[in-house]
């Protein structure tokens, strides 16, 4: 492979990377919001 393939194929696979990183990082963050707002509706039952 000529140096710029290599290249193209490297960027391409670091862009990958950055995605699914974020792709991750979304979905954490949705995770820790349901489990924030389950905790307070359990905290509102209990209170009643």
């Amino acid at each position: 492979m000529s140096q710029r393939s290599v290249l193209l194929v490297t960027v391409l696979a670091g862009a990958l990377a950055i995605s699914a990183c974020a792709n991750t990082v979304r979905g954490v963050g949705r995770d820790v919001g349901n489990t924030v707002d389950a905790t307070g509706a359990a905290v509102d039952d209990v209170a009643r």
